[in-house]
C-alpha cells in the first residue's frame, strides 16, 4: 500500500496504541532550551525520575540571552537564573549543552539542522511551538509543552493523535524579490491561522523543489502559524547535500547507507492525501502583515480588506486589529513609517537571509530616527557571515550587528519595542505584546523587505530597490 512520509515515520516510531486512541510515539531527538525546561526537570526530581536517553537530548540557550553583551552573570536576574538552571540540569543529567561561546550556540531551530542533529525520518520534539521548522529535512517535528517535556525526558515518548495530511502544491518560479517568507505568509493568508488545525502539511511542487534547505526551513517554521502542528518537505538531493559533512550527520560509508534509507522515507508517488491546495508561485508578490496575527496580511501593493466584506465570524478580529494597529480599511501599507527594523529569528536568521538583506543594505543607510538590528541565528551563522564581510555591509549602512539569540522576536530579553513603535520584522509572530511592548506594533515581512524598510524609513516594495 502506498504511504506518505507521515504514514511511514509515524508507523516506524509507534510503540503502541493507547486506550485513549492516541499513539505512544517514540521521539528520536529532543531539543531543549532555558525557558520551558526548568519546570520539567523540577517535576523529574519530585518523582525521583532519571532522563531515559540523555544522549537523545541536546540543549542550547537562545530565548533570554542578550545579543549585545553576553558576559555572565546576565544583567537580568531572571535570565541569569534560567541560564544557571539549564547548565545545572544538563550537568546533573548528562545532557550535551551548546553554551554561549562554544561555537555551536544559537536558536534551537537553527542549530539543530546546521549541526546535522535534524535528519530525515526522525521524530523530533522541543518545548517551542516553531519546532515544525525541522520538517524541512523530512522529519516529523512537534512543539510540546512543559509537561510533555517531562514525559520525553522520562520516557522518550509522547502520547499523540495522528493528524490528517494536506499537501500544498506550490508550482512555478518565485519572482525576484519574493522569498520563502512570502510563500508561507501567502499560504496562511489564504487558509487562515486555524486552517491547518488537525492537519500536517506536506510542502511539494516545483517551487519547493527549487528551494534551498534554508528556504524550506523558513517555509516549515511558520506552519504552526497556520494552525498545523507539523509541516515537512520530502527528503531529496537538496536534503542530502545539505547534511553531508555536518558534525552529527552520519559520516563516510554510513552516510551513503543513510541516504539510501532516507530516500525510502519520502512519500510514495501514488500516496493519497486528505486534502490538497495549490498555489501559483509566479503570481506572488512581497507580503506584509497589517494586523495582530500572521494571517492578517496583504501583498505589499494591495489594500487592507474592509471587515464588512468578510464572513461574520472574521469581522470582530479584523476590527480589533485595525483599531490596535491604527490602520483603516482600504489603506495600503506602502509608505507606513517604521521605527525599528529587526532581521533575525528562527524564521529568518540564517546565512541566506542575511545575504538577501545585505544585498539591499549595501544600497543605502538606515533612515534617521530608526534603529535597525541584525541578529544571526547562531554563532556558526555569525562566523560565516563575518567571513563574507556581511557584518561590515550592515554596519556601514547603520545597522547594529548583534550576537546570536532570539532577540526581538519575543519580549524575553533586552531587545524590545518601546511604546507604540512600529517594527518591520523578519520574525514569525505579530501578536499584541509579542515584541516586548503591550502597545508595540509588528509588521512581518522577508529580511530583504525589512532591510528596504530600514533604509527608506517606511514600508516599500523591495523589488523597486533590487531593480
Amino acid at each position: 500500500m502506498a504511504e506518505t512520509l507521515l504514514d511511514k515515520v509515524w508507523r516506524l516510531h509507534t510503540v503502541r496504541e493507547l486506550p485513549s486512541g492516541q499513539t505512544q510515539l517514540f521521539v528520536g531527538l529532543h531539543l531543549i532550551h532555558e525557558v520551558t525546561s526548568p519546570q520539567a526537570f523540577h517535576m523529574l526530581r519530585e518523582r525521583g525520575l532519571k532522563v531515559r536517553f540523555p544522549e537523545r537530548t541536546f540543549a542550547t540557550m537562545d530565548h533570554i540571552v542578550p545579543t549585545d553583551e553576553q558576559t555572565r552573570p546576565f544583567a537580568d536576574p531572571l535570565a541569569e537564573q534560567m541560564a544557571a538552571a539549564l547548565i545545572e540540569n544538563c550537568q546533573q543529567y548528562g545532557i550535551p549543552l551548546f553554551d554561549i561561546g562554544s561555537g555551536r550556540q544559537g536558536i534551537v531551530h537553527v542549530i539543530g539542522p546546521e549541526l546535522g542533529l535534524t535528519q530525515p525520518g526522525m521524530t523530533i520534539a522541543c518545548g517551542d511551538s516553531h519546532t515544525s521548522t525541522h520538517g524541512a529535512l523530512g522529519a516529523l517535528a512537534f512543539g510540546i509543552g512543559t509537561s510533555q517535556i517531562r514525559d520525553v525526558l522520562a520516557t522518550q515518548c509522547l502520547a499523540m493523535s495522528k493528524p490528517k495530511l494536506r499537501r500544498l502544491l506550490i508550482e512555478g518560479t518565485l519572482p525576484r524579490g519574493v522569498y520563502a517568507k512570502d510563500v508561507i505568509l501567502a499560504i496562511i493568508h489564504r487558509l487562515g491561522v486555524k486552517g491547518g488545525v488537525g492537519y500536517a502539511y506536506e510542502y511539494a511542487g516545483s517551487a519547493v523543489a527549487a528551494m534551498s534547505m534554508e528556504e524550506r526551513l523558513t517555509l516549515c517554521n511558520m506552519t504552526i502559524e497556520g494552525g498545523a502542528r507539523v509541516g515537512y518537505v520530502n527528503p531529496d538531493r537538496v536534503t542530502f547535500e545539505y547534511l553531508k559533512g555536518r558534525p552529527y550527520a552520519p559520516q563516510g560509508e554510513a552516510f551513503h547507507r543513510a541516504v539510501a534509507w532516507w530516500k525510502q522515507i519520502a512519500s510514495d508517488p501514488d500516496a493519497t492525501y486528505d486534502d490538497e491546495v495549490r498555489l501559483d508561485a509566479t503570481a506572488l508578490q512581497p507580503m506584509v502583515t497589517w494586523g495582530i496575527n500572521p494571517g492578517q496580511s496583504v501583498g505589499v501593493n494591495d489594500p487592507i480588506p474592509d471587515p464588512r466584506t468578510l464572513p461574520e465570524s472574521e469581522r470582530a478580529s479584523y476590527e480589533e486589529a485595525l483599531a490596535f494597529m491604527s490602520f483603516r480599511p482600504g489603506q495600503r501599507l506602502i509608505g507606513t513609517p517604521i521605527d525599528v527594523a529587526f532581521i533575525g529569528s528562527c524564521t529568518n536568521g540564517r546565512l541566506s537571509d542575511l545575504r538577501a538583506a545585505a544585498e539591499v543594505a549595501r544600497r543605502g543607510k538606515v533612515a534617521a530616527g530608526a534603529r535597525a538590528l541584525v541578529v544571526p541565528g547562531s554563532e556558526a551563522v555569525a562566523r560565516a557571515a563575518e567571513a563574507e564581510g556581511l557584518h561590515e555591509i550592515f554596519q556601514q549602512a547603520g545597522f547594529q550587528w548583534r550576537r546570536a539569540g532570539c532577540s526581538m522576536c519575543l519580549g524575553m530579553n533586552p531587545d524590545r519595542l518601546r511604546g507604540r513603535e512600529i517594527c518591520a520584522s523578519s520574525s514569525n509572530r505579530n501578536f499584541k505584546g509579542r515584541q516586548g511592548s503591550p502597545t508595540g506594533r509588528t509588521l512581518l515581512m522577508s529580511p530583504a523587505m525589512v532591510a528596504a524598510a530600514a533604509i527608506a524609513g517606511q514600508v516599500i516594495d523591495v523589488r523597486e530597490v533590487l531593480s
